[in-house]
């Protein structure tokens, strides 16, 4: 009898054991799982810290270039004055040249 006991126990021991091994190869699956969705977690926190630094940069880069049209959206405007002040002083000149030729004659 105590062979058959003896048998038993050992069954039931071999019996705990498998099931304890199942359960931590579960555990150790779900952990794996786990620190794949950790490293996915960071990879896409680093992803959106990238998203929102090249976001911001092209803001910036935004700005000064709505900043570059409206001075050179001045600078034509004073072309434009200059060049109407130059047209002037050329009609002026050829005024000018015929009141020479006029005071030649």
């Amino acid at each position: 009898m105590a062979s058959a006991s003896s048998s038993s126990a050992r069954h039931l021991f071999d019996e705990s054991k498998k099931r304890l091994c199942a359960r931590v190869g579960i555990n150790v699956n779900n952990l794996g799982s786990v620190a794949r969705q950790v490293v996915r977690a960071s990879k896409t926190n680093e992803i959106m810290h990238q998203t929102l630094k090249n976001f911001t940069q092209v803001d910036v880069v935004s700005d000064y270039s709505s900043q570059n049209l409206q001075k050179m959206s001045l600078i034509l405007q004073h072309v434009g004055y200059q060049y109407d002040v130059m047209q002037d002083s050329v009609n002026h000149l050829d005024y000018l040249k015929e009141q020479v030729t006029a005071m030649e004659r």
